[in-house]
């Protein structure tokens, strides 16, 4: 059957500065790695068993009703502010409405250089492309809000990053590619009509209930707060928070050098490029009020009583340290089994994650072993975790079903950082077993899966990974 993609492209018809329309660059020998059919049959997309779906996945053909473009946005890295960044190496394909009546974005990354490129090559190596696929999908397994994987497609060609390496291309799925940099770049500008036209567009399509920007401005908030928490819970790490890197839907985007932590320790930094841990585990709370502070700055403009809007949406961005210890708490309290938190429970909380941290406890799997009866072999100190324990079982004598609370809570499987390397190691000789066997369990995280156990396993000092890498 004929690849069937039912665009609607409604960014397309929005004036020309907000991209610059721009076809992939074709590559050499383009081969399908994975095909999501399930995520397409959800976006409607119909003809998996089209011949032609590596060509078009790795933009040497182009589905019909595509209008491939390259978005303009602008972004704070690190703390800086870049007034012009863009989609430097992908390009927007169009967009679709699923069958839950969503619109999605579908984009190529890595399908070559455009107009903001900035002298870059375009491309992506076979690696992130393949992190990417497998930890965006593994997060939509483990119910945070993401980005998915639609495709990976190798392309024959050569990238040269510090050596030659096989270059691919990722097509991802998002509820758009909507950044806080986006408004940033025409707030930047002083440009008051695009900054109207992208609040507008953006209200229409993520928060139809909003009445103003102070209202857009509070249900982004909620949505990060909810989220970065979310990514706590789970030991994630982003590891680059830059504003061009935090969407407006509140979804997961640019799985860069992002990793899930193996001990605890809330000081933990992979990315290579951050040394001085400004994206480190236990800062992603603060950084995400940053930059939601950058958005409340950037839609200042759109008041009509700059001085007024000015101290309404400080005191909006003041109160996500409170929505977020409100949802860190909901999240770690069902780790332990409570369903109902009270405020006293985040010290029971506490006190465990210090005893985790003291012994150097494997985050992951003394959480997935606190239903099993398993977790005080992970702590060092026994006999404080005895102490703590008889405390944590008065306090859960009062939960209805701790258990399953746990359970729901607690995955068993995350895409550990040495089997992620594992795998790109191995698809880089051509092997790419563990990559669709990694998908395959990953997609069930919560679920018990002794013929995999070996994937719950913590790394041995020899393949612990300490720095992860952005795949430009």
């Amino acid at each position: 059957m004929t690849l069937h993609i039912p665009f609607d492209n409604t960014y397309a018809r929005l004036p020309g500065g907000f991209f610059a329309f721009q076809r992939p660059t074709p590559v050499k020998a383009p081969s399908l790695i994975a095909f999501n059919e399930a995520l397409a049959k959800d976006l409607g997309i119909e003809g998996a068993d089209d011949p032609r779906l590596a060509a078009m996945f790795a933009g040497n053909a182009l589905p019909e009703g595509a209008q491939p473009l390259a978005q303009l946005y602008a972004g704070h890295q690190f703390g800086s502010f870049n007034p012009q960044l863009g989609d430097g190496r992908a390009v927007l394909l169009g967009e679709v409405v699923d069958r839950a009546g969503q619109r999605r974005d579908i984009q190529l990354k890595g399908s070559g250089p455009t107009p903001f490129a900035r002298r870059g090559d375009g491309r992506a190596w076979l690696g992130p492309v393949l992190r990417e696929y497998v930890v965006s999908e593994a997060m939509h397994a483990l119910g945070v809000p993401t980005t998915r994987a639609l495709a990976a497609t190798r392309t024959g060609d050569e990238v040269i990053r510090e050596r030659p390496l096989p270059g691919a291309v990722l097509t991802r799925v998002a509820a758009s590619h909507i950044r806080v940099g986006t408004f940033q770049v025409f707030s930047s500008r002083n440009d008051q009509a695009a900054l109207q036209t992208l609040y507008d567009y953006t209200v229409r399509r993520h928060y139809p209930h909003v009445q103003n920007p102070a209202e857009l401005l509070s249900a982004v908030i909620e949505r990060q707060a909810a989220l970065v928490a979310q990514w706590m819970s789970l030991g994630f790490i982003h590891g680059v928070m830059n504003t061009d890197n935090c969407a407006i839907s509140g979804e997961t985007i640019d799985y860069g050098p992002c990793a899930f932590m193996d001990a605890y320790d809330p000081d933990t930094v992979f990315s290579s490029i951050d040394r001085f841990g400004r994206y480190a585990y236990v800062a992603q709370a603060d950084i995400v009020v940053w930059n939601m502070a950058q958005l409340a700055t950037a839609l200042i403009p759109l008041m009509p009583d700059v001085d007024a809007a000015i101290k309404d949406f400080t005191d909006r961005v003041h109160t996500m340290g409170d929505l977020i210890r409100s949802a860190w708490l909901d999240r770690f309290a069902a780790k332990i089994g409570i369903s109902s938190p009270q405020p006293e429970d985040a010290q029971l909380v506490s006190e465990l994650l210090s005893l985790m941290q003291a012994g150097g406890s494997d985050f992951t799997n003394t959480f997935s072993t606190l239903a099993t009866g398993g977790a005080r072999d992970q702590i060092a100190d026994r006999s404080s975790f005895d102490a703590w324990a008889t405390r944590w079982q008065e306090r859960l004598s009062a939960e209805p079903d701790p258990q399953n609370v746990m359970l729901r809570a607690n995955p068993a499987f995350i895409p550990r950082n040495h089997r992620i390397e594992e795998m790109i190691s191995a698809a880089v000789d051509g092997d790419d077993s563990l990559f669709h066997r990694m998908n395959r369990v990953l997609a069930h995280p919560y679920e018990d899966q002794p013929d995999d156990a070996d994937l719950t396993r913590a790394p041995s000092k020899s393949e612990i990974v300490t720095a992860t890498f952005c795949g430009t």
